[in-house]
């Protein structure tokens, strides 16, 4: 899901800079004059951009204040803070002008002195919802958390590490589910590849791709019985390409034993992950676009 900005036009200067900045950082920005082509109904495609967003920055300028349209985005981002009851909306200053009623409660990015202090500001902000290595996923009375860490092995080999651990105010446990994912030589060569023209996040989302995608076609389950590790390996094959991943999955339960056994659907939580990672990850620029098509 994108951050979403909202401004003036005079400031698009700004903007651009900022949007900039941000990209570098990963972050997935919506910025209108970078998502509208001729032809659009800048309504209705705005309208679905603030919906889907999962942040909005609010530039706060003599000229924003005054623009009858900013409002109009202010006021949709103040209404979802209402109904999702969560912070949206982030305020940023660029110059002393007017703050509108409802955001001067809110602390701001302040941009007036410091560009540098400004953005730093902005990037705590919305750190957890552009890290696309680490994440929270809520459901019901749960948390399922989750991080990502790679290396190069001893030959030189990538490999690829997902750490996941499910709790809920239901059990009186904790699960801890490990994933990894040990790529050849031809893996490893393809994501240096990608690293080497600086887009190693997205050779990480296609190896997350590839793994999802063989855990739906394995639908992969571990029963637990007792506290020790169940552990399931597996080797999946592309013979075209003679790409190899050996697969470890290394599941436990970790706190009281409830005197029950419980099955852990590790499909569902690489499901879970790639789609954080699809709403989080930022889009490729047209310059990463063709470095990415070059690849291919």
């Amino acid at each position: 899901m994108p951050v979403f900005i909202s401004y003036s036009h005079a400031d698009k200067g700004f903007v651009d800079k900022l949007a900039a900045h941000l990209v570098k950082r990963n972050a997935h920005v919506w910025v209108d004059t970078w998502e509208l082509n001729v032809g659009d109904s800048i309504l209705n495609r705005v309208q679905e951009a603030i919906q889907d967003s999962s942040a909005l920055l609010v530039i706060l300028s003599k000229a924003s204040v005054q623009s009858e349209w900013c409002k109009k985005e202010l006021s949709a981002g103040l209404m979802r803070e209402l109904e999702e009851k969560r912070v949206i909306v982030l305020p940023v200053l660029l110059e002393d002008c007017e703050i509108p009623l409802f955001l001067r409660e809110k602390m701001y990015a302040d941009f007036r002195s410091s560009f540098d202090r400004g953005l730093s500001a902005i990037v705590d902000a919305i750190a957890k919802i552009t890290n696309t290595d680490q994440g929270r996923i809520q459901k019901g009375n749960g948390n399922t958390d989750w991080a990502e860490d790679w290396r190069f092995d001893e030959n030189g080999l990538f490999v690829l590490h997902f750490t996941v651990i499910e709790s809920s105010t239901d059990w009186p446990f904790t699960l801890l589910t490990q994933v990894t994912l040990e790529c050849n030589d031809v893996v490893t060569k393809r994501y240096r590849e990608y690293d080497n023209l600086g887009l190693g996040w997205m050779g990480r989302r296609v190896l997350t791709e590839a793994l999802v995608d063989f855990g739906d076609a394995d639908d992969i389950r571990v029963l637990l019985e007792d506290q020790f590790p169940q552990v399931k390996k597996a080797l999946l094959k592309d013979p075209k390409s003679k790409a190899e991943y050996n697969i470890t999955v290394s599941c436990r339960r970790l706190g009281e034993d409830n005197g029950k056994n419980q099955l852990v659907n590790i499909s569902n939580y690489l499901k879970g992950i790639r789609d954080m990672m699809r709403a989080t990850s930022k889009r490729p620029t047209p310059e990463e676009r063709k470095k990415i098509r070059s690849l291919l």
